[in-house]
């Protein structure tokens, strides 16, 4: 997807390295996640914190294995519950509202690379996903940079979402289309 969000990361680049070194970082941090009891809920909350780079409020849950490039894009509310075998690549910046929801093996993939054959691997394509407050985001969903889900929205298990999501609306599928409007009365 390519939008005024979008950026490219040309390979070789100082940019291109620190992405690199971020990874690294990722990885080894991730890795001692993944190493604690599902129950010892402060030290993954700490861990996470140390990996997104801030302090996460006590409401907030991560049951792990989690998977991570980068970190340092990421932006988390209160209340918010992440599942496990969440896969988060953040290059493009993954912003999380309060009060969501994310099921098992959701997968938030913000970064890609050129769909022309020669420009492949010339370098990393990153844009940003938005979930807004009260999200529930359901198993086994993939959700694409460069889109928005709306506050109060549920995407149905197994979707792969690759457009915005109104506030209010039950998207499923491949690709995710409007279902129905659950905004309540």
């Amino acid at each position: 997807m390519t939008n005024d969000r979008s950026r490219f990361i040309p390979r070789g680049t100082p940019e291109s390295a620190a992405m690199v070194a971020a990874v690294s970082r990722a990885w080894q941090l991730t890795a001692a996640i993944n190493r604690l009891p599902y129950d010892d809920t402060d030290q993954v909350r700490a861990l996470f914190g140390e990996l997104i780079g801030t302090e996460l409020d006590k409401t907030v849950t991560l049951v792990p294995p989690l998977y991570a490039t980068g970190g340092g894009n990421t932006r988390i509310g209160r209340n918010v519950f992440i599942n496990q075998n969440c896969t988060m690549y953040d290059l493009g910046g993954i912003e999380i509202a309060d009060d969501v929801m994310i099921g098992p093996n959701v997968s938030l993939i913000t970064s890609g690379h050129p769909v022309a054959p020669s420009q492949r691997r010339a370098g990393v394509t990153a844009s940003p996903i938005v979930i807004q407050r009260n999200v529930w985001i359901a198993a086994n969903v993939t959700i694409i940079g460069g889109v928005t889900i709306g506050e109060n929205a549920m995407v149905a298990a197994g979707s792969v979402v690759t457009k915005d999501v109104a506030p209010d609306t039950l998207v499923g599928g491949n690709p995710a289309q409007r279902i129905r409007s659950i905004a309540e009365d």
